[in-house]
């Protein structure tokens, strides 16, 4: 007669309780974070004002327009970093590499102060990533007396990725400097976004729209804008579409509207004219050319803007690419348009600068 042994000793009957209750311990803690991300989770209005004056300012409309745009990359990606988003292996940049690229790009700002509209993007307010400095606050005080507009499009209590060394708490957004006092400056969502989970951890995408109430009784409209990146082209399309409807409908009531930023995305028909920098064609999405036939693209195609981050940059050896430019509508004449080559020192991105005039 067999005799069927236990297969189970008591050591293991513990060892296997054990295990389960641990396994149910981090399934319901996994829930219990994502009840909570859920819970914070910031979900803009489509609308929302961010500033309003007392007394209205009334701009000129006979003399030149200077406007930069600089996403700084909240100054964690200089030349020598590269990020895990990107296929590289840096989450954090060092303490010191942070202080030194805000010191660095607060200089190049401040030598470029004459500037009548500012347009930065991904700057940090209080991010674990960049050591909770307040970047906006910190380039506020460098424009004393103008105007100075944050729109948040990324504030998250506490991002997991990557597991060994998560992101944790980023609050982030759009800032625009102006030289006058902007009659309503509005924050408009952008459409769209990645499906629950994922979107309680990635950006709110928007665009930050300054007016301004000209002589002529029209309106400046000056539009700071960061477009997604990291998707397949299908929430760009969205958003293009949204800004194409706003754009069009500001055009129709005689206004003059000026949209710069980091589009995440070429120009239209974009041809490059790189001398020793590689232009990156396996992430190449350009706008289709039919978006607003009659509005100009205004780039410079001569110097990259963008880089990529998976490796360090290195000249002639990294892709680089231009998807920091501007858009203006038909009554605004460009003069010129350069892109300022910091050989992404202190950001994955480089300056733009363009001169227009209202017709």
């Amino acid at each position: 007669m067999l005799v069927r042994k236990n297969l189970f000793t008591p050591f293991m009957k513990k060892m296997l309780k054990i295990l389960i209750i641990f396994f149910i311990v981090i399934i319901v803690l996994f829930g219990l974070f994502l009840l909570i991300a859920t819970i914070k989770d910031y979900q803009p209005d489509e609308e929302t004002e961010i500033f309003s004056p007392e007394i209205q300012e009334i701009v000129g409309t006979d003399f030149e327009i200077n406007i930069l745009t600089w996403n700084i990359g909240y100054c964690g990606l200089s030349s020598e970093t590269d990020f895990f988003y990107d296929g590289g292996k840096s989450v954090f940049p060092s303490k010191k590499i942070v202080e030194r690229n805000l010191d660095s790009i607060n200089n190049f700002l401040k030598k470029n102060e004459n500037y009548d509209f500012i347009l930065l993007q991904e700057i940090d307010e209080k991010s674990k990533r960049t050591y909770r400095f307040n970047q906006f606050d910190t380039i506020a005080k460098l424009f004393e007396g103008r105007n100075s507009s944050f729109g948040k499009n990324y504030d998250v209590f506490f991002v997991p990725q990557p597991i060994t060394k998560p992101m944790g708490r980023v609050k982030s957004g759009l800032m625009t400097i102006s030289k006058y006092v902007p009659s309503k400056v509005i924050r408009y969502s952008f459409p769209g976004n990645y499906s629950w989970p994922v979107r309680l951890f990635f950006l709110d995408r928007c665009f930050l729209v300054n007016r301004y109430t000209l002589a002529n009784e029209k309106e400046l409209i000056v539009i700071n804008t960061h477009n997604s990146a990291y998707d397949d082209g299908s929430l760009r399309n969205k958003q293009m579409e949204y800004l194409k409807i706003f754009l069009k409908s500001e055009y129709e009531k005689g206004n003059y509207i000026i949209v710069g930023g980091d589009w995440n995305q070429c120009p239209p028909n974009f041809n490059t004219l790189f001398n020793g920098d590689l232009m990156d064609f396996e992430l190449k999405k350009d706008i289709p050319y039919d978006f607003l036939p009659k509005w100009t693209w205004a780039y410079d195609n001569t110097l990259p803007t963008n880089r990529r981050v998976d490796v360090p940059y290195k000249k002639g050896k990294t892709l680089t690419t231009v998807i920091d430019f501007y858009l203006l509508s038909p009554n605004i004449k460009k003069i010129s348009i350069k892109n300022i080559d910091l050989g992404f020192e202190n950001s994955d991105h480089n300056p733009v600068s363009i001169t227009i005039k209202l017709n």
